[in-house]
């Protein structure tokens, strides 16, 4: 293995601080570096040190741009379309195994590695992409969009690893970032609120509108329809005589409709930017699990190829607050089939 040269993607966390001490006890030639993404430099610092502490070659590879350009910008421009964006995916297709990896490999490095709780597999000439051993630690789901070039360049370390293993192994190792917390929701928005940094961003103010039912019916007035999102109960500002959510957001007339949990169900979707990890294209229905959120439970469903590159997702289960913008990806077991973003429109 000494002649495979390694760089790990690192964050002066504990997940890719242990992924580059597990490479290296594998007798891979090791070097890391961090993506710059901001102005920041704590993050470099604490990457730094890590690498300082395996005794390994550390660089900075200035990202900022790609990630303004491919990641905030989308996320901000999705938001203002009434739909939500899933900043992770996007991140992970376009920068972390984009741009970083392309620098990367310039470098001089063979392969990449993350801290990512995922598996691949070697078949038939692809490269396969499989779930973590730890299920609830498992990020398949942010990692469907990778293409097989990408696939073919990266190691995830600790695809069949415990969370609580690599937290004791980083220990073992006195690492810096053994004690170090899980980073949450948003990297780019410290304080989670999405609409004070959409306005900050855009320097606009977005105007109230109608809060509707379902029947056309008003009820009211929202404070901006990048403040909702489909599901949301929470915070309407309206009394009802029954539980309402959002169950749709029109962006074109500026207005949040609201209905009971029922009108939240949804039987299919259509995905669009469609991306298959077995086989290139979809060319005939298929039988697949799918999930429409992070964390959901998967639930049977039936693909089927339609005009446009899009996918017909058919759901044995109706499915609650699905959301435009987000993805649906698809399972095989343990194997990712693919997944795509899901459409405003069924």
């Amino acid at each position: 293995m000494n002649n495979v040269k390694v760089c790990v993607a690192m964050s002066g966390g504990v997940d890719s601080s242990v992924a580059a001490a597990f490479l290296i006890d594998k007798g891979y030639s090791v070097g890391g570096a961090i993506m710059r993404l901001n102005d920041n430099d704590k993050d470099i610092e604490d990457a730094r040190a890590v690498a300082e502490k395996l005794g390994i070659r550390f660089d900075v590879i200035d990202c900022r741009s790609e990630f303004e350009k491919y990641v905030i910008d989308d996320f901000v421009k999705t938001y203002i379309e009434g739909r939500t964006p899933n900043p992770c995916v996007v991140c992970n297709r376009k920068v972390k195994f984009g741009t970083f990896m392309d620098r990367s490999l310039s470098l001089g490095y063979d392969m990449t590695a993350t801290g990512h709780y995922a598996r691949l597999e070697n078949s038939g000439g692809r490269v396969l992409l499989k779930k973590a051993l730890d299920e609830s630690k498992d990020q398949s789901y942010v990692l469907y969009g990778l293409s097989q070039w990408q696939l073919s360049h990266v190691i995830f370390p600790l695809g069949e690893q415990n969370k609580s293993d690599v937290r004791n192994a980083a220990r073992n190792e006195l690492l810096p970032a053994a004690d170090r917390p899980d980073s949450q929701d948003i990297c780019f928005i410290k304080d989670g609120d999405h609409a004070e940094f959409i306005e900050n961003r855009t320097g606009r103010q977005f105007p109230e509108g109608e809060i509707r039912l379902s029947d056309g019916k008003v009820l009211g007035r929202h404070k901006g329809i990048i403040r909702y999102t489909v599901g949301q109960r929470r915070g309407l500002g309206i009394s009802y005589g029954q539980p309402l959510f959002v169950v749709r957001k029109d962006a074109a007339e500026n207005c949040v409709i609201l209905g009971n949990q029922e009108e939240l169900y949804r039987s299919s979707l259509i995905a669009e930017n469609v991306n298959f990890i077995p086989f290139d294209t979809l060319t005939s229905p298929i039988i697949v699990t799918a999930r429409t959120r992070y964390r959901q439970k998967e639930t049977k469903a039936l693909i089927t190829p339609i005009e446009g590159g899009k996918v017909l997702v058919e759901f044995d289960k109706p499915q609650k607050a699905i959301c435009a913008g987000q993805s649906v990806v698809f399972y095989d077991g343990e194997y990712v089939v693919g997944g795509g973003i899901i459409a405003e429109d069924e």
